[in-house]
């Protein structure tokens, strides 16, 4: 029997190029779809037919109320080993096995630095004057010697802290249960969350969204940075109060912003980060490399060919 299989939100049409899907035989008959649904109905409708479904990361979210109105569906696919947008439980009840694939650990973390040197050394804006025909207009910070605040000293902000330091920066860090030790242990020294806002010429996140993370930053802890400082946010974007954020940016509370992650996304064309002064603003590129696509995509084949077989799969 053949199996219809569905990659969802490929923007860039590059997951065929990434897996050998041919692999699979006339065992699945593959669709992808390139852009994004939002409505839920149009959503069940366009994923009706299909036995199993490719997730890209958490651009499509799984609640009870899809899962339990495609009652095709027997394999979901995260790329990635975790998906908050997937109703487990639903999946479990529905007789859906949830499944995922590795991904490298890097990718963020440089991006991360790609935004705050586009920011600090006004990259995009002098690109644009060269490219004009104009010539220097800007004059750039430094980061040697500057402090660079790492909220969330985690797998990922450990990452962004050695190359703070490889830069000659100060790097101090808070997060709800960092230890001074383990900070130092890091290269970073423990402050508190207000120390780290006022102190930082950058302040960067790397926390995952949750209940206690959401609307982390706002008014208050906006206002408390300086008006020279920068905030970076390749997280996620609910983490920062994105009203709040408009307001700093436009009323000069801070210096600037770089960004990859926001409330909604695709951000909608007349959002009004998109003309919001001093940013940079990127669309959710810091999983997108190449080396992760290819496990994202060529370890969805073999968790489709396993199931197929009966073989075990990298269940959530």
């Amino acid at each position: 029997m053949t199996v219809r299989v569905a990659v969802l939100d490929d923007y860039q049409d590059v997951s065929r190029t990434f897996a050998d899907w041919g692999s699979l035989g006339d065992q699945a008959e593959l669709t992808v779809f390139t852009d994004h649904v939002d409505d839920t109905a149009v959503l069940v409708e366009r994923l009706a037919g299909f036995d199993v479904v490719v997730a890209m990361r958490e651009r499509t979210p799984f609640p009870a109320v899809v899962l339990d109105r495609l009652p095709r569906l027997r394999l979901l696919i995260t790329t990635g080993m975790a998906n908050a947008a997937i109703d487990l439980a639903a999946a479990e009840r529905r007789g859906v096995t949830v499944c995922g694939t590795s991904s490298l650990p890097t990718g963020t973390a440089e991006l991360t630095w790609g935004l705050i040197l586009a920011l600090l050394r006004h990259i995009p804006d002098e690109s644009r004057r060269v490219q004009s025909g104009g010539w220097q207009a800007t004059v750039g910070r430094d980061l040697s010697g500057s402090t660079l605040g790492v909220i969330g000293l985690g797998r990922m902000g450990v990452q962004v802290a050695k190359v703070g330091q490889a830069f000659g920066m100060d790097v101090v860090a808070w997060s709800q249960n960092l230890r001074p030790e383990q900070a130092a242990a890091m290269g970073a020294r423990a402050v508190t969350r207000d120390e780290l806002l006022s102190g930082s010429d950058v302040v960067t996140i790397h926390l995952k969204l949750s209940e206690r993370t959401r609307g982390l930053i706002g008014e208050a802890e906006l206002r408390s940075m300086r008006p020279d400082a920068y905030l970076i946010n390749t997280s996620r974007g609910p983490i920062v109060d994105e009203a709040a954020l408009l307001t700093a940016l436009r009323e000069g509370w801070i210096a600037g912003a770089g960004l990859d992650v926001f409330d909604a996304e695709p951000l909608p064309a007349d959002h009004p980060l998109r003309t919001a002064p001093n940013t940079v603003l990127t669309p959710h590129l810091g999983y997108v490399t190449r080396g992760t696509y290819q496990r994202f995509f060529g370890e969805a084949v073999e968790d489709i060919a396993a199931f197929l077989k009966g073989q075990p799969v990298r269940v959530l």
